[in-house]
């Protein structure tokens, strides 16, 4: 295979693994399963203890889901449309951060209770989240050139590969 195809279809594989991952996470944070009270309410726990987030904890714990979720939603729509693919990536690169700070600098850890018996997930989650962030990195990399498109500017994209 070509650089050029290589180059043209690799953002595409990226978007539809970002997508996927966000969209099958969706049934989770929308029906506000355990594993969701869980991540949001340790989230929102420590919050409330910090002071200055106190204010706005018991609404990330009882809305965060919904609120993630929806924005998840709206990256992979954004990701499956190639005029505003680098959006996507620039929103899902945006809600995942956020998921690795909550991971990695509080309580709720890497590796995330899962079901009320306590087991965990083995850090899947967040190794999930890791490679979310670092294609929608590769995603925004390879589509820079149509950022000035989205400005107003003209842009040159890449034509698929014949």
């Amino acid at each position: 295979m070509s650089k050029d195809k290589i180059m043209y279809y690799l953002p595409w594989a990226l978007a539809v693994f970002i997508a996927v991952v966000f969209v099958q996470s969706l049934f989770f944070k929308f029906s506000n399963s355990f594993e969701t009270q869980h991540i949001f309410g340790t989230i929102g726990d420590w919050m409330a203890g910090i002071g200055f987030l106190e204010f706005a904890a018991a609404g990330f714990a009882a809305y965060g889901g919904y609120t993630v979720g929806t924005v998840e939603l709206i990256a992979a729509i954004l990701l499956l449309m190639r005029k505003t693919q680098v959006i996507g990536a620039a929103v899902a690169f945006a809600v995942i951060s956020g998921a690795i700070f909550f991971h990695l600098f509080t309580p709720l850890g890497v590796s995330v209770i899962i079901n009320e018996a306590g087991e965990r997930d083995g850090g899947q989650l967040f190794a999930m989240a890791v490679l979310v962030w670092l294609f929608s990195l590769v995603i925004a990399w390879l589509r820079r050139e149509d950022i000035p498109g989205l400005l107003g500017k003209e842009s040159r994209r890449a034509e698929a590969p014949a």
